[in-house]
């Protein structure tokens, strides 16, 4: 019996159990791979929602880098520019398109709440705005796309260290979000076995290790410094 369904073959897996057998790993490893990188895209849609709400809520940035963010606008762009480039399955990049908004508009609310603003904050909404359309379009050639993308990990990595050192100068996380930065650390341990289902280039695999391993240090941050709080109330 076949059944696929966006890109995702189920035949094999009730052919199995329709015998009363366990699916092959052969069977049900691609199939679970295309399931979770789809989990992966409808939880994206949300994930940096906890993180917005709550500087709308408080109508405040302390604790937060505004580098840190900055900095993912620039990865996502890379990576999602990448991975059309590359023409890969939606399933394998599509949490891209909605992490990258989801960051556009926390960078807007950074700069809202900022009391630095100033000319600067223009002249780099105004480069991103002219370079980010035509990395998304292609332009550019392949030799560059992925020296940007090898560059883009490097990006990543960095915009999470200004975050890192500002909690641990602060002793706190500010009004960083908890449930969006726990929801980006299990999706990065999500990608990463999807990644490597889908025989996805080594450079996404290596970013979505690295990804594991800074958003892991916050999440440490987040139960180190939750539990000095509680020491000292």
């Amino acid at each position: 019996m076949e059944l696929e369904f966006a890109g995702m073959d189920f035949g094999c897996a009730l052919n199995a159990l329709g015998s009363a057998q366990l699916p092959a790993k052969e069977c049900i490893l691609p199939l679970l791979s295309k399931v979770l990188g789809y989990c992966i895209i409808l939880a994206s849609t949300i994930v940096k929602v906890p993180q917005i709400h709550v500087i709308m809520k408080n109508k405040s940035i302390q604790g937060l880098s505004i580098p840190s963010f900055e900095l993912e606008v620039v990865g996502f762009t890379i990576a999602l520019a990448y991975c059309l480039f590359k023409g890969l399955a939606f399933s394998a990049y599509g949490e891209l398109v909605f992490l990258l908004i989801q960051t556009i508009v926390l960078v807007a609310l950074l700069y809202q709440y900022s009391p630095n603003r100033g000319l600067n904050v223009w002249a780099k909404s105004a480069l991103y705005c002219a370079i980010a359309p035509m990395l998304l379009a292609g332009k550019l050639d392949a030799n560059m796309f992925e020296a940007l993308y090898a560059c883009q990990h490097l990006i990543f990595f960095c915009s999470r260290l200004p975050q890192i050192f500002e909690n641990h100068k602060n002793k706190s996380t500010g009004q960083l979000s908890f449930l969006t930065n726990f929801m980006s650390f299990a999706g990065c341990f999500v990608r990463l076995f999807t990644s490597i289902q889908e025989s996805a280039p080594t450079s996404m695999i290596v970013g979505s290790i690295l990804g594991v391993l800074t958003n892991g240090v916050v999440m440490i941050q987040f139960l180190l410094y939750n539990q000095m709080k509680l020491r000292r109330d």
